[in-house]
């Protein structure tokens, strides 16, 4: 029997532009516990971490808990405010599923949350598992990316993310790296983690994996 191809994706930041939706509600949480939010710029530079990591710089480890807490409270009521998939996500997403590649995320967000969200922006249909980390190690381990892939039963190409964490994981997972720039790190950040293939666009990619499997 042959084993079934994947391309792995992070999800927020990478196929999907959730960063505004994502910093309302972590900013937001700050006036459940009476402090002050921090300046934006300042929580984007952490956006992608788990959730209490996020909040430990900002605020006294006590509140931390409460904080993430509220923040999975005001998330889901509106997680799709602003958020959309990035221009050609959905071309290329099908595009991989006629070429027969199996089609997975690996996400930090928390399992439930993610399957919610890519229902909620319409790529649902377009991908074939959706893996959160649930209470194991987060990226840059490997293991949210090596459980997608178990899932499926499918042996791993490429991993697709917007930060050096997910470009690390990757390749800890035995994937080729593909970084991606309009989301969480800018190209300088993520050449710093080596990937393969640094690229504006998801485009490349499908002609990367052609000239693999010509």
């Amino acid at each position: 029997m042959i084993t079934p191809r994947a391309v792995v994706f992070d999800l927020d930041g990478t196929l999907v532009d959730s960063l505004d939706d994502i910093l309302d509600s972590f900013l937001a949480a700050f006036a459940s516990v009476d402090l002050q939010p921090p300046d934006r710029a300042a929580a984007r530079s952490l956006v992608g971490r788990p959730l209490e990591d996020m909040y430990e710089p900002f605020a006294p480890a006590a509140l931390v808990p409460d904080l993430a807490a509220a923040y999975r409270v005001h998330y889901p009521l509106h997680f799709v405010d602003r958020t959309r998939p990035y221009p050609g996500v959905v071309d290329v997403l099908t595009a991989l599923g006629d070429r027969g590649y199996l089609r997975v995320v690996a996400t930090t967000k928390r399992s439930i949350m993610a399957k919610e969200l890519v229902e909620a922006v319409g790529l649902g249909p377009l991908l074939d598992h959706v893996q959160g980390t649930d209470g194991f190690p987060h990226k840059p381990e490997p293991d949210v990316i090596l459980r997608g892939l178990a899932a499926v039963n499918a042996r791993g190409t490429w991993m697709v993310g917007d930060t050096a964490s997910d470009l690390v994981a990757g390749r800890a997972a035995g994937l080729k790296t593909y970084g991606v720039t309009w989301g969480t790190h800018d190209a300088s950040t993520l050449l710093g983690a080596a990937p393969d293939a640094l690229e504006d666009s998801l485009t490349p990619l499908l002609a990367m994996l052609e000239a693999a499997d010509g």
